[in-house]
């Protein structure tokens, strides 16, 4: 797992003073995606994270001024924050993913032992849900058939699925 954080934005709101978000990308299995959180998530993921396992120096809560090159510090500090935690680690807590959004890994223990960063998400939700959508016994072209009539069944369901702009209209 690789995680980076390459940007960060300054969020107004009508309802509390602004705020900036940090953009973290995760990269996992050859898949990228985005999560977006705000310095107070860092911090209580800290605090969780220091009941279960060795975690390193979470940049200062208190910012004096917010002058771009103080938040690119800070960004750059959480950056090293997030990438020491996975190779201090061998095992990554349950909630050290949920905080990333990565999801369908295979239990570990040390994250049963720390709990969810979501209390509430059920274990249901974390499991695989796709079904296979076509199924072969033996590949029909690889071994010879059992007759010497073609078996219009397999025949039409290569055809539909291996050329389907070839169907008539």
């Amino acid at each position: 797992m690789e995680v980076y954080i390459p940007s960060f934005r300054y969020e107004e709101s009508d309802l509390e003073r602004g705020y900036t978000v940090f953009k973290i990308e995760v990269l996992m299995n050859g898949r990228k995606h985005f999560v977006e959180k705000r310095y107070s998530e860092f911090h209580a993921l800290h605090k969780k994270l220091k009941k279960c396992i060795k975690t390193p120096e979470i940049p200062s809560k208190h910012v004096r001024n917010w002058v771009p090159k103080v938040l690119e510090q800070r960004r750059q500090g959480l950056e090293t924050y997030l990438q020491a935690v996975i190779l201090e680690n061998e095992e990554l807590p349950k909630l050290f993913l949920d905080f990333l959004n990565v999801r369908h890994l295979p239990s570990l223990p040390k994250a049963e032992s720390c709990g969810s960063f979501d209390e509430t998400e059920s274990e249901e939700s974390s499991k695989l849900s796709h079904q296979p959508v076509l199924l072969f016994l033996r590949d029909p072209f690889v071994l010879p058939a059992a007759s010497d009539f073609p078996n219009v069944v397999i025949e039409g369901v290569l055809h539909g699925v291996f050329y389907p702009h070839l169907q008539p209209r």
